[in-house]
């Protein structure tokens, strides 16, 4: 699983690399991947709208949506579930179920 760093700290790296600073030494210097840094620097300039693609906003927001559609399709499975075992309790001859309230 990727390491997850602050979001302070992923600032204050594309702020070294804004201020001049190669990729290469930056990342040697904390520690950090060479990609990861240029991840980060390419979601920023999509966050900042320089660059077309998904924002780190949006992607929270289908991450959000996801889940719960999810959560929504096993409730409904659950649900259908329940009906055919319903369904199965019936009496073959058409009546209801066999213990009715009156």
């Amino acid at each position: 699983m990727p390491r997850r760093y602050p979001a302070e700290f992923r600032r204050k790296v594309l702020d070294l690399i804004e201020g001049g600073r190669s990729v290469a030494e930056v990342a040697v210097s904390l520690g950090v991947s060479d990609q990861t840094i240029y991840n980060w620097r390419n979601q920023d300039r999509i966050d900042r709208g320089v660059r077309p693609g998904v924002t780190t906003a949006e992607s929270v927001e289908l991450a959000r949506a996801r889940r719960r559609i999810r959560e929504l399709e096993t409730e409904l499975s659950v649900v259908r579930r329940a009906n055919e075992l319903l369904k199965e309790q019936t009496d073959p001859k058409g009546g209801g179920r066999s213990s009715r309230r009156s």
